[in-house]
């Protein structure tokens, strides 16, 4: 039984041909980080040969694993797949068109068992034979749907696959090839999504807080170039009065619960996003410092198609010593500040070209 064994292909689709540099870059990123999901999800000792563009080619030397193995397996990568999506749809900050088409990308497993053999690169066991370019080919077939788990007859034995679940029915086809018809069962797995609980906002928040400064702004572009400008991270230092630069970002793609440092010229401090809504017709996104002592919202309002509201509003927790102290020796120049800050956006907003994927 050495040279035969369980081939596993777990295989993400959805991202069309995405034309802008940031769209190219941020779907990159995505996949990478549902791939690393994928095999942080494995629990029934599967080796990895490859990463194939979408998908990983896994394998398992030995007897085929029993199909209520299989089907566990199978539920765990979809269902921590469509999880991590759910949770990166109401988190996101990004707008670009990859970023919103993330959570609509799709994940078919193609589980086959036959012979093979392997030859090692670096790190990598690479696998060769007749087997291997069949559970390839049948990553191509007639199945209509994007969501299914795909078990071929050499899996199944003779025994027909029992449902697993109450919705689940199975569905009979073959791969033709050069090398003969390939039979094999299918079942559809877009029901298990319904099953997934709902993940919990990272609380980063303040609860409890006063408003402390308002200051507002109405400047001549629309409302998604305002946003762009004033929302990124890699532009804050050149709007933001006090602000050197902001870094050390926990997240490539930042979200509600990223972290990162604020560096100021008088020192530094560390914040959380802590909120965040998107809308045609108004944007709020938060930051809450580490300790939780204040936030800042930074809203935005269309005004009409060719122009927008930007107000920053400062909130302090609620802690009557606080306020008096802020009040006593921080609120003037704080609101001087935020004032500066405003007068410096409209000076970048003339610099800045929106991307076309806004």
């Amino acid at each position: 039984m050495e040279n035969k064994g369980l081939l596993f292909i777990p295989d993400i689709s959805g991202f069309t041909k995405f034309v802008t540099e940031m769209e190219i870059d941020h779907s990159r990123h995505i996949i990478e980080e549902l791939l690393e999901i994928l095999i942080n999800a494995n629990q029934i000792g599967l080796e990895i040969s490859e990463i194939e563009g979408d998908a990983i080619l896994f394998y398992k030397y030995g007897e085929p694993p029993e199909l209520e193995t299989l089907y566990r397996q199978v539920e765990k990568m979809f269902c921590e797949f469509h999880r991590h999506l759910t949770a990166y749809e109401y988190r996101r900050l990004c707008q670009c068109k990859a970023c919103r088409a993330a959570v609509d990308l799709t994940l078919k497993v193609v589980t086959h068992y036959g012979e093979f053999t392997g030859y090692t690169v670096k790190t990598f066991n690479k696998l060769i034979g007749k087997d291997v370019i069949v559970a390839h080919q049948l990553l191509k077939n007639d199945i209509e749907q994007h969501e299914y788990w795909l078990v071929t007859k050499n899996l199944l034995q003779d025994k027909p696959p029992q449902g697993f679940k109450q919705w689940m029915t199975w569905d009979t086809s073959a791969k033709t090839t050069e090398t003969g018809r390939i039979p094999f069962q299918y079942t559809q797995l877009t029901p298990l999504k319904k099953e997934l609980p709902s993940e919990p906002v990272p609380d980063v928040g303040l609860k409890d807080k006063k408003k402390a400064i308002s200051v507002s702004r109405v400047y001549e572009v629309p409302i998604n170039k305002l946003f762009f400008t004033a929302g990124h991270f890699e532009l804050r230092h050149r709007w933001q009065e006090g602000v050197k630069a902001v870094d050390q970002i926990s997240h490539y793609l930042p979200r509600v619960g990223t972290k990162h440092r604020c560096v100021l010229t008088n020192g530094q401090v560390i914040m959380y996003t802590s909120s965040f809504s998107f809308g045609p017709e108004k944007i709020v996104y938060s930051e809450t410092d580490e300790k939780k002592r204040s936030s800042t919202y930074f809203i935005f309002d269309k005004v009409d198609e060719h122009h927008a509201r930007f107000t920053i509003d400062f909130y302090l927790k609620k802690n009557p010593l606080l306020q008096m102290m802020f009040a006593l020796t921080m609120k003037n120049k704080l609101e001087r500040i935020f004032t500066k800050s405003m007068s410096n956006l409209d000076q970048l907003l003339k610099e800045i070209e929106l991307p076309i994927e806004f």
